[in-house]
């Protein structure tokens, strides 16, 4: 029998009737639209401890504490500790025993009056699974797409009960709680860019494999985690920053990869004078590069292999589902209005300049073009060298189609491609697929083409089907 999905007020009745689950709920912004959902259901006495909104930015200090911003996850934080606690130090005595408590928070800015505002908002749920357990907690953050106010307050609330429902009843599948977020809404209202599961109820959960079903799953087009793992909220993290992003395979990370991006870096830092904790290096990987075959399986375990080496490098990594530069860069651009440069070699320029990858867009290439460089962003290329002839393919002397060369000459002379000049001609011998095909091969050798760290931490995991 095919499972059916509940409707967000059915989910909603069958927690107000699950005698285990009692706890407060804190709203801040886009009125109080997830709890209204049990009011209105019916039998909420046995479910609602409190419920609170302190709209007041005075209000809301004196309650959680001073922020820099009231819609950050920060503040989400603060409300889900502070709301936690009180239930805690108010009802373990007198219900304690027969009781898993929970608090639910979100703090949001939805649609203004005029229509100027970013429209997104960080939910979270902090709960235990049983009396007296350890608290374990899910933290999101969604970006409203509806272009009235009252959608957005509408997909908020519906989004808030499946982030409840799946807290109590699909911790134990956290793929199927990351998929039921989106249940009775769709990725034209509401878009989920980040997950975070931690605590007992997700103690084997590995943060980074969320990020990419986010991705995977459709939620989102892109997400993000540092190099030790944690996941990253895109707004907040590229806000106010220069991004410098290398697109790669990264299977795995050789000489090659960081030597691209740290010789782009110095270029791309040079051309003003930022700080260079300005500047934030992505190593990106494309959901195209990921994917097994034609369907939408992903090799887990070949992607937890990559994400280690990349946290071994100390990069902050991007899973991305745009195959394009060009909506790369519009994405990058949502965030940031600072300067965005894109490194890649010499031979994936001349990609770039093909036909075939812009039919999609009614203008054709000169549309691709227009939107890859229409938001301050500039490519850095890193040479590539034949193998055969030994020629050293660099901006100068790259052939693209001969229609696109006009093109190409136009954005060379308007400096939106730039040649990297400082690289090591050494490396330029070093092609991952070799590289991996030395570690599965148990070739020896292979340690000399990739950093030291990523030699080590290959070993020690035994990744990409290395045995020593």
């Amino acid at each position: 029998m095919e499972n059916k999905t509940l409707s967000a007020g059915a989910k909603a009745l069958e927690v107000n009737l699950d005698a285990l689950r009692y706890g407060s709920f804190a709203e801040i912004g886009a009125g109080q639209e997830v709890v209204r959902w049990f009011f209105r259901v019916g039998g909420a006495a046995g479910t609602i401890a409190k419920s609170i909104s302190a709209y007041d930015m005075k209000v809301s200090d004196d309650i959680y504490g001073k922020a820099s911003r009231y819609v950050c996850r920060e503040r989400l934080e603060d409300m889900l500790e502070l709301e936690y606690d009180l239930n805690i130090e108010r009802l373990s005595e007198q219900r304690g025993d027969k009781t898993a408590f929970f608090a639910f928070a979100d703090t949001v800015s939805a649609r203004n009056y005029h229509g100027t505002n970013e429209c997104h908002g960080w939910l979270g749920i902090r709960f235990q699974t049983e009396p007296h357990a350890a608290p374990s907690e899910i933290i999101i953050h969604v970006r409203m797409l509806d272009n009235e106010n009252a959608l957005q307050q509408e997909a908020l609330g519906i989004i808030g009960v499946n982030l409840i429902y799946g807290a109590f009843h699909l911790s134990h599948n956290p793929d199927l709680l990351v998929k039921s977020l989106l249940d009775n809404l769709t990725t034209d209202r509401i878009e989920v860019d980040m997950v975070d599961l931690h605590g007992d109820a997700f103690i084997h959960v590995d943060n980074r494999v969320i990020s990419l079903r986010l991705v995977q799953l459709g939620l989102s087009d892109a997400a993000m985690f540092s190099a030790d793992g944690k996941v990253l909220q895109p707004s907040e993290h590229l806000r106010k920053k220069n991004v410098l992003v290398e697109r790669g395979r990264f299977r795995p990370v050789t000489h090659v990869n960081i030597d691209m991006l740290n010789a782009a870096r110095k270029q791309f830092e040079a051309e003003d004078d930022s700080a260079p904790e300005e500047t934030l290096s992505v190593m990106e990987i494309t959901m195209h590069n990921l994917r097994k075959g034609d369907d939408d399986s992903v090799d887990i375990e070949d992607f937890i292999s990559r994400a280690d080496v990349l946290e071994a490098a100390g990069h902050t990594v991007m899973i991305s589902d745009y195959p394009e530069y060009y909506r790369l860069a519009t994405y990058l651009s949502r965030y940031t209005n600072r300067r965005i440069g894109l490194t890649m070699g010499a031979h994936s320029l001349v990609e770039l300049f093909n036909d075939e990858y812009y039919t999609s867009l009614n203008g054709g290439i000169l549309e691709g073009f227009g939107r890859l460089f229409k938001n301050n962003v500039k490519l850095y290329i890193y040479p590539y060298k034949d193998t055969q002839t030994d020629t050293l393919f660099k901006v100068d002397n790259l052939k693209v189609d001969a229609k696109q060369t006009y093109l190409y000459e136009y954005l060379k002379q308007g400096n939106h491609i730039e040649q990297i000049n400082e690289f090591n001609e050494d490396y330029l011998q070093i092609f991952s697929p070799d590289v991996l095909k030395m570690i599965t091969s148990n070739t020896k050798g292979w340690e000399e083409l990739v950093p030291e760290v990523v030699s080590e931490k290959i070993k020690s995991q035994k990744l990409f089907g290395y045995s020593a």
